[in-house]
């Protein structure tokens, strides 16, 4: 007879710590659990792919419409009609969802009230995504405020969690690593946790909720999923498909593994790039990579892209359906030196690097050879590049005429491209209740799920959708869980969860768990003389606090003491707004390219400091 040794006993355990985890734990709570919330990232980088989200908010206007519009969607891919008017209701919620939920006193809308002009580069083509389907006047987009990419969802998500620390324990650099479910009832009792280097088991008293994203991380799960050769991730780097695994091994079914949204220029590229773990977003429009000589080619040097086409999340038009277009392992843009120059010309460009990743060569043929592509195949394609662009009419691709000019004599230069991915949809499937569903399509008890693990989005996808699913399955799978009444288990499993036990913590271990990450964590900053010290929370992190030494009218030196900004072109941010602070002897400093979240943060920061200067 196995027995199960808890280390701790919560109501509710939630797995991820994005914004569908963070909702379903505020929601637990909020029905009277008592809910640990665990990520595998560390402090400052859990929030999964909300953390770099447009921060934007799938809506609608008119239910009906709304519906139509997803059906068309969808197209072809069976959705429980139950299931898909949950959706559809919530997404016709979302402005009153934030203010009751998120205290949101005016919810922003993109079609209705928005105000910064940054909205329309980002949010064009989004709000609807799909004008051409029924019901794509009923479709909006909503935010938390009148801005985008600068995590401001987040952060609200995440403060919901904060303020409810007598309630909900998190646990960072904590991987859930399986499931316990009993033996006889099949109901899911608890997880194995690794916390603190040790293996360690939580009892669940009602119930687990998957929240943990996809596989974006995981090549394996990509090549058997998804069935391409790699794909390059741009949002977070803790989605590793453990979930998969994790449900599989309780029995579990499976949906829409094929399904992923990307983002990119072109219909969803960004570069190859060996140094980046996360691929650059490249945000907005760049025609240089589009129009003039200049095109992309597959491994063997064909075409199979048409080029000026505006991507719909990483899915390219294909006879009356946008898809996912094909994926190769090595496709370049090949361009000459007028596109060459043309690009030169441009001076800061959306992607610092771009010119050393460049190849060049002096004919078209030692391109090939440096690409690894077919010399003939690369040659035969230039040349019906070019007498397309002589004849106006791009008669394999239909890429547009003024877009096009031939490419003239070498040298010719390339860039290694690679498809740009957001997330993955795939994963355990639920249903309208959140319930993950067994093999014979039946809830495994206990067993929870929301966000992109097994989202409902699957074939086309509009922008929003996501985090709106995250909202809205999020806040039920939480209600569900903790109003869920564990029945005693068998013997088999020794579980701490009789009628008469507390709804509290209950630990029986050896090992130091801790307690709430983000609480213990907080530290304490010493000054010296002519020293200040200053913070501010509106990065796409946390909080960034700075130290500051200020004497004699300047600014002798910035400190970051702390701050969980973005990996790359964040941290970059967090790394030369200090010096250039410090060279020009004031805060207001040019923000570093698609940095500008991070870069305010730290200004602000900076002169909070600034401001207790005597």
């Amino acid at each position: 007879m196995v027995k199960t040794n808890w280390a701790r006993t919560y109501d509710v355990v939630v797995i991820g710590f994005g914004a569908a985890g963070a909702t379903a734990s505020r929601f637990a709570a909020d029905n009277g659990a008592k809910v640990l919330l665990i990520d595998a990232a560390p402090l400052g980088h859990e929030g999964g792919n909300t953390r770099y989200a447009g921060q934007v908010v799938l809506t609608g206007h008119d239910r009906a419409k709304t519906k139509a519009y997803f059906k068309q969607l969808f197209n072809g891919i069976n959705i429980d009609d139950e299931m898909l008017s949950t959706y559809v209701d919530g997404i016709n919620q979302i402005p009153e969802y934030m203010h009751e939920y998120l205290d949101v006193e005016e919810p922003v809308s993109y079609n209705k009230t928005h105000r910064d002009p940054g909205w329309q580069d980002f949010a064009h083509g989004l709000s609807p995504e799909y004008p051409e389907f029924d019901g794509a006047d009923a479709i909006d987009l909503t935010t938390v405020h009148d801005g985008f990419f600068d995590a401001t969802l987040w952060k609200n998500l995440r403060k919901h969690v904060t303020d409810r620390s007598d309630k909900i324990d998190v646990w960072l650099e904590s991987p859930a690593l399986r499931l316990i479910q009993d033996a006889d009832t099949k109901t899911i009792t608890g997880v194995a946790v690794k916390r603190n280097g040790h293996e360690v088991n939580i009892a669940a008293r009602n119930g687990v909720v998957m929240a943990m994203g996809g596989f974006e991380n995981n090549n394996d799960d990509i090549q058997n999923f998804i069935g391409v050769p790699k794909l390059k991730v741009i949002g977070t780097l803790y989605n590793k498909g453990d979930g998969i695994r994790m449900a599989q091994a309780v029995g579990a079914s499976f949906w829409h593994m094929h399904s992923y949204e990307g983002y990119g220029f072109d219909t969803g590229f960004t570069f190859e790039n060996p140094s980046e773990e996360r691929g650059k977003f490249i945000l907005g429009a760049w025609p240089e990579l589009s129009h003039g000589s200049i095109f992309i080619a597959a491994d063997d040097g064909s075409r199979y892209v048409r080029e000026d086409e505006n991507g719909r999340h990483g899915h390219a038009y294909e006879h009356g359906q946008w898809h996912n277009p094909t994926v190769y392992a090595h496709p370049h843009l090949i361009f000459d030196q007028a596109q060459y120059n043309a690009i030169k010309e441009q001076g800061e460009l959306p992607y610092p690097d771009f010119f050393k990743l460049v190849i060049k060569a002096n004919s078209i043929e030692e391109l090939a050879e440096k690409i690894q592509a077919d010399p003939k195949v690369l040659s035969q394609t230039v040349a019906s590049f070019n007498r397309f662009a002589v004849a106006g009419r791009d008669d394999q691709l239909g890429r547009a005429a003024d877009s096009m000019r031939a490419l003239h004599d070498g040298p010719y230069y390339a860039v290694e491209l690679a498809t740009a991915m957001l997330n993955t949809q795939g994963g355990a499937k639920r249903n309208a209740k959140a319930e993950v569903l067994n093999a014979e399509g039946e809830p495994i008890p206990h067993l929870y799920s929301a966000g992109e693990f097994g989202g409902i989005n699957a074939n086309q996808y509009n922008g929003g959708g996501n985090l709106a699913e995250c909202l809205i399955f999020g806040k039920i799978a939480g209600e569900n869980a903790a109003a869920s009444k564990q029945e005693k288990v068998s013997d088999s499993d020794q579980t701490p969860t009789d009628a008469d036990t507390p709804a509290s913590i209950h630990e029986d271990s050896e090992i130091d768990l801790g307690g709430n990450d983000l609480v213990d964590n907080a530290t304490n900053y010493t000054v010296g003389e002519n020293q200040y010290l200053g913070s501010a929370n509106n990065g796409i992190g946390g909080q960034i606090v700075v130290r500051v030494t200020y004497a004699d009218q300047h600014i002798k030196n910035v400190e970051v003491l702390q701050e969980s900004e973005s990996e790359d072109v964040g941290r970059k941010a967090v790394e030369e707004i200090p010096r250039e602070i410090v060279a020009q002897n004031t805060a207001d400093v040019d923000a570093v390219s698609g940095a500008s979240s991070s870069s305010r943060a730290v200004k602000t920061a900076v002169k909070d400091a600034l401001s207790k200067v005597k």
